[in-house]
């Protein structure tokens, strides 16, 4: 079933994208709930119609969005975590973590636009997660899990 997504849906896809999902997650939750709408051939051009029209003020956000990815990706993000045996952690790092952690030291970020490896990390060591800013903004950032020097 195709949809035109009404707003944000974490781990499917942005405000206006076409996605294809299955039939009882379309019927069940995403109309229901307003977040979608059927991708008739009218809601089509419908929404080629409002993409044309926000084409200018696009690329603006686009350019504020790109800015804000290149500060991002000059941060060096290092998550302290706390360790038992081996290099094991004691619960787990999640997105949610790497927000905190990137907010603490520039603009907010929401934790949906970040996407962990395995959604969830347990080991010490570095991992890249990918960070989507905008739909045609996303990059992977480099950070790091270490020891906690108060265990």
């Amino acid at each position: 079933m195709e949809l035109i997504l009404k707003e944000d849906v974490q781990n499917l896809g942005f405000r206006d994208d076409i996605v294809s999902v299955k039939n009882g997650y379309g019927r069940n939750f995403l109309i229901p709930q307003g977040k979608a709408v059927i991708a008739t051939v009218s809601a089509r051009k419908v929404l080629a119609e409002n993409l044309k029209q926000r084409a200018f003020k696009e690329k603006s956000i686009i350019e504020a969005a790109n800015k804000r990815a290149e500060k991002i990706k000059a941060l060096e993000i290092k998550i302290a975590s706390k360790v038992g045996t081996g290099d094991k952690l004691f619960g787990s790092v999640t997105n949610n973590d790497l927000a905190e952690a990137i907010s603490a030291q520039t603009s907010e970020i929401d934790k949906k636009h970040i996407s962990l490896p395995g959604k969830t990390i347990k080991r010490l060591g570095k991992y890249e997660a990918k960070i989507r800013l905008h739909r045609e903004v996303n990059f992977d950032f480099p950070f790091e899990i270490i020891p906690d020097k108060k265990a």
